[in-house]
Formats: C-alpha cells, structure tokens, sequence
C-alpha cells in the first residue's frame, strides 16, 4: 500500500475547507434577497434605491467568497 503524503493529506483539507467556507456566503446572498424583498413590500416607492443597495451587497458577498477560493488557491 502507497504511503499519502503530506501534501495530497493538506490538499484534500483545504478544498475541503472551503466547500465548508461557501456556506457563509450563500446564507449571507439569502438574507440580503430576502430583505430586499422585504423592504420593498414594506414600502414600494423605495423599490428602485432598495435594488441599488441590495446588488452593491450582493457583489460584495460575492467579491469575499471569490476571494476566499484565491486565497485557498495562493495558500496551498
């Protein structure tokens, strides 16, 4: 039987880790269309700045979970 190194073990738990990392920015896009929606409902004449607001967030929960993955990429 072949002997794992320890470069194929750190490999395997850095992908790992971030499948685990991916998580926060799914539920952080979640909340951010959910109370998007939710605050146009309460008042719709704010529809068009809510949107505004709701996609400059949405880019930076996207820009940190893009990051994440380079940094896991640059790490390893």
């Amino acid at each position: 039987m072949d002997l794992i190194t320890l470069a194929e073990v750190s490999g395997n738990l850095s992908a790992i880790g971030y499948g685990l990392a991916a998580i926060g920015p799914g539920i952080g896009v979640g909340i951010i269309f959910g109370k998007a929606i939710e605050a146009t409902a309460r008042q719709p004449e704010l529809g068009g700045r809510i949107q505004t607001l709701m996609w400059i967030g949405f880019g930076l929960v996207e820009f940190l979970a893009l990051l994440g993955i380079v940094c896991g990429f640059l790490f390893s």
